[in-house]
């Protein structure tokens, strides 16, 4: 069976993908959320602990799925989240899970590629969470959302190796893409990227990331492509 892209798989998968976050209460759902996805909750409350004095900052959620961590740091006080994902289906859910928890005004979500769209400003703090998995070419993509961080941007890296891993290097194949890294590997992308404060932490099946950002803004789009 031949891959699909990682919008296509992720299209598909939206509905089932927001129910992790606590939309789905089964005790099926909550034991796999429990056993298998500590990561997944580990990272979420790092991230939102990460922002401190979020009171009027602004947010990039990069990746942004269902919008969990943008309501999120909607609610706790953050003046505008710009999301932004390519599965379109991911889109429409985070805009009406943001509509429901009563944030809309304050979140937008954009269903695009993040790597070209053309940014027209920077943010106090940036999400990168769930996104890194999918990505070929990490510096890049890192040093892009580092460009537009005026603060603290915040990564999570699929750590290889383990059983976990080994896990989900079988449930994907044959769906998309999908790139682990050893603590080495993330260390070396951060020197390469001269962030000599970022920081690396091991959670579960993840490696936790946070790095201050350049603030430089958005490139040319075209500078982006090359």
């Amino acid at each position: 069976m031949a891959k699909r892209s990682v919008s296509e798989f992720f299209n598909g998968y939206s509905h089932d993908f927001n129910a992790i976050y606590g939309n789905d209460n089964t005790f099926i759902n909550c034991a796999i959320n429990r056993f298998f996805r500590k990561s997944m909750r580990l990272r979420y409350g790092r991230s939102l602990d990460g922002c401190e004095e979020i009171e009027g900052r602004s947010v990039l959620d990069i990746g942004c799925g269902p919008g969990h961590y943008s309501v999120a740091l909607a609610l706790k006080g953050a003046a505008r989240v710009v999301g932004i994902d390519f599965a379109r289906g991911m889109i429409e859910l985070a805009k009406r899970n943001a509509e429901r928890a009563g944030v809309g005004p304050k979140c937008e979500f954009v269903n695009a590629d993040f790597m070209i769209y053309p940014f027209e400003e920077t943010f106090d703090y940036s999400i990168v969470m769930g996104f890194m998995d999918y990505v070929r070419d990490a510096r890049k993509v890192a040093e892009r959302v580092l460009s537009l961080t005026r603060s603290q941007a915040f990564f999570s890296f699929p750590a290889d190796g383990g059983l976990l891993a080994r896990q989900r290097k079988l449930r994907y194949r044959g769906r998309c893409d999908l790139f682990l890294y050893s603590r080495e590997r993330v260390e070396r992308l951060l020197g390469e990227l001269g962030c000599m404060q970022g920081r690396v932490e091991r959670i579960s099946r993840d490696f936790f990331v946070s790095a201050p950002g350049t603030g430089t803004g958005a490139r040319r789009q075209s500078e982006w492509q090359a």
